[in-house]
């Protein structure tokens, strides 16, 4: 299939790219600094014989898995949006485009493989960095946070999310105007779920109904808290607090329409481009 071919060009191609190794050395970078902070604090509530007990430790390690996850969500998202954003609106710009549209393919091949061979990288970056977290905090404590593997899949499903949404972009806009639009609505998202857990917390309804209204604008921010709510401890789940999630967890219906919005915007971008004047 042509889509294979041209998403393994663009596998590639961003492998070759600075900003990955950049990534890549800021993420490795990030798991040493959280090795050695994890295992400091570790490390002072066990020799203490007066110290919290297994489950008080237990909830201590899951807050601080919880910590690195959230950083490696952000890292993911970030780059997401900053390796895609100028995967077809760059090429357009520069005219490399027409090497490829030459080509006996067709125009939603080419935004399919793209597609593909981010989604390949992403993967793989978003393994390296939970992985890590996960093995340092095992490692270490011997600790597993529940539900991590369903936890993940809302994280990655995440990463999909803005990178159907930036290609789509790169369809019709500039490179700047796309990365401008996509971070734009990532930051309506976080902005809306902090303001929904400030609102649950104090039983305001409109708060409420405003983060509800920026998730269906777009909804990465309520995977990330579906994703939290799977991987934090029994007992901070059932008191519904936590600074990583709201006391309203998505539902099922939303986690669906997350990957609606995601195939959507990915048929969409091949849509828009196969009509685009190039």
């Amino acid at each position: 299939m042509a889509a294979l071919i041209i998403a393994r060009l663009t596998f590639h191609e961003a492998a070759r790219r600075k900003i990955l190794l950049a990534a890549l050395l800021l993420g490795i970078v990030f798991l040493l600094i959280y090795a050695i902070g994890f295992y400091y604090v570790n490390q002072e509530f066990s020799r203490s014989s007066s110290g919290p007990g297994l489950l008080e430790r237990n909830e201590i390690r899951n807050f601080l898995f919880m910590a690195g996850m959230y950083v490696v969500n952000f890292l993911t998202v970030m780059m997401t949006v900053l390796t895609s954003v100028v995967t077809i609106s760059g090429e357009v710009a520069s005219g490399t485009i027409h090497t490829l549209v030459a080509k006996p393919l067709r125009r939603w091949e080419i935004v399919l493989g793209k597609w593909l061979g981010h989604a390949a990288m992403l993967s793989l970056y978003l393994l390296l960095m939970a992985g890590g977290v996960i093995v340092i905090v095992y490692l270490i404590s011997g600790y597993t946070a529940p539900n991590y593997f369903r936890g993940l899949s809302f994280v990655w499903l995440n990463a999909l999310l803005l990178l159907s949404v930036s290609l789509f972009g790169g369809t019709t806009l500039s490179t700047l105007a796309n990365g401008v639009m996509v971070f734009g609505l990532y930051g309506i998202a976080f902005l809306g779920g902090w303001i929904e857990q400030i609102g649950s917390f104090m039983e305001n309804q409109t708060a409420v109904n405003i983060g509800i209204i920026s998730s269906l604008i777009i909804p990465s921010e309520a995977l990330w808290k579906r994703a939290a709510f799977e991987m934090q401890s029994p007992m901070v789940r059932a008191l519904g607090f936590s600074p990583f999630s709201a006391p309203t967890v998505p539902s099922a219906a939303m986690i669906w329409y997350a990957l609606l919005y995601a195939v959507v915007a990915l048929v969409l971008a091949m849509r828009q481009f196969s009509h685009r004047d190039l």
